[in-house]
């Protein structure tokens, strides 16, 4: 049994299918619209993000702990996306460099946590 999708609530699903494009190998030519108005998109993996639209909560809604994150086959990639989704602007709440753990927590168009890591 392996986790192969994820919903989120979300304001705008264009601007969260660029943002998951963009910086998470989602592709957008495999977006379906279902009939309920929900949006699937899917990375080379077969991982479907459900992007789903409604108020999202903002201004310290979530719990601290929540987030959901993507792991990197090496350190290399992960400062190189940091490197990246900094000079876009996109606000890193979170890095961690360690010798053992490489990590960094952005916030996507909604807030949400998510975070890049590699991990010995």
């Amino acid at each position: 049994m392996h986790l192969r999708h994820l919903g989120l609530l979300v304001a705008d699903q264009e601007r969260s299918t660029r943002f998951y494009a963009s910086y998470f190998g989602f592709d957008p030519a495999t977006a379906t619209t279902y009939p309920d108005g929900t949006v699937i998109i899917r990375d080379a993996d077969g991982f479907d993000l459900a992007l789903h639209t409604g108020d999202v909560l903002r201004g310290g809604g979530l719990p601290e702990f929540l987030h959901f994150g993507f792991r990197c086959a090496d350190p290399a990639q992960v400062r190189a996306l940091h490197e990246r989704i900094r000079a876009d602007g996109v606000p890193v709440v979170e890095f961690d460099d360690e010798p053992d753990l490489l990590s960094f927590k952005c916030l996507d168009p909604d807030g949400y946590p998510v975070e890049t890591y590699w991990e010995r």
